[in-house]
């Protein structure tokens, strides 16, 4: 794991989460309407989305890390940090993105919060010195060298890939995701049974196996996603239920 402090990947990180906490904070005083906010950036009556500006702070930091000489390692933190902040306000309007329309406070727009905080767990992940599947394997292949040792590294990625594939499939996106770096999940996820809205389930459970899926999900997965949607909600704000609710930000 090392020093965090001497890794760019942990300015990142930390620009991230500034990033999603400072323009969240910002949204929902303009959504409250709070006299004393700045408010939308509106020149001419043109609404800036803030992912623009989060793309130009990617481009910036991004090429800035790679052009700038550096010999102490201060510069190319700095760009880290600029490509986590311009990083957190494209996914914030993820959903956005993905539906083409503007569905930041609807039910579709809870699709960037998960992106955001799929965006900290796996990059939490690898500070914290997990390695994502396979990359053992391929490291100690090429240190040990010959074709037996290759071979093993790339069926067990292939397996691994498969399992998160079925996982995925199975409509379990988190666990999916996470798998990647825990295999554990991905097996579990794999075997288990699937989402009843998932593309799984629709093409391969009988009636009597989308029945015993569905009970499952409202009995043990349903308290779950409730209680992530409640944390959710504290931190970026409940989606509105009134037709018309406009994205501010």
């Amino acid at each position: 794991m090392g020093n965090w402090f001497d890794q760019p990947l942990f300015y990142f990180f930390a620009g991230v989460v500034v990033g999603f906490a400072v323009i969240r904070f910002s949204v929902r005083m303009i959504r409250a309407q709070v006299r004393w906010w700045p408010g939308n950036v509106t020149p001419g009556g043109l609404h800036i989305h803030h992912m623009v500006f989060g793309v130009v702070l990617m481009v910036v930091g991004g090429v800035a890390g790679l052009a700038v000489p550096d010999t102490d390692g201060v510069w190319v933190k700095a760009a880290a940090t600029l490509f986590g902040l311009g990083t957190a306000l494209v996914l914030d309007e993820f959903a956005l993105i993905l539906h083409l329309s503007d569905v930041y406070w609807t039910e579709q727009g809870r699709t960037s919060v998960d992106a955001v905080f799929v965006a900290i767990a796996l990059t939490g992940l690898i500070l914290l010195g997990v390695q994502p599947i396979g990359v053992g394997d391929f490291k100690t292949a090429s240190e040990e060298g010959g074709n037996a040792a290759w071979a093993l590294a790339v069926a067990a990625l292939a397996l691994n890939l498969g399992l998160a594939a079925i996982t995925l499939i199975k409509g379990k996106i988190w666990t999916g995701l996470l798998g990647v770096f825990l295999p554990i999940l991905i097996l579990v996820g794999a075997i288990r049974l699937a989402r009843p809205h998932s593309p799984w389930a629709r093409w391969r459970y009988s009636a009597h196996k989308l029945a015993r899926a569905t009970r499952r999900e409202q009995r043990l997965r349903r308290p779950v996603v409730n209680a992530v949607l409640h944390v959710q909600d504290t931190i970026a704000g409940r989606p509105s239920d009134v037709s018309g609710d406009r994205h501010a930000g």
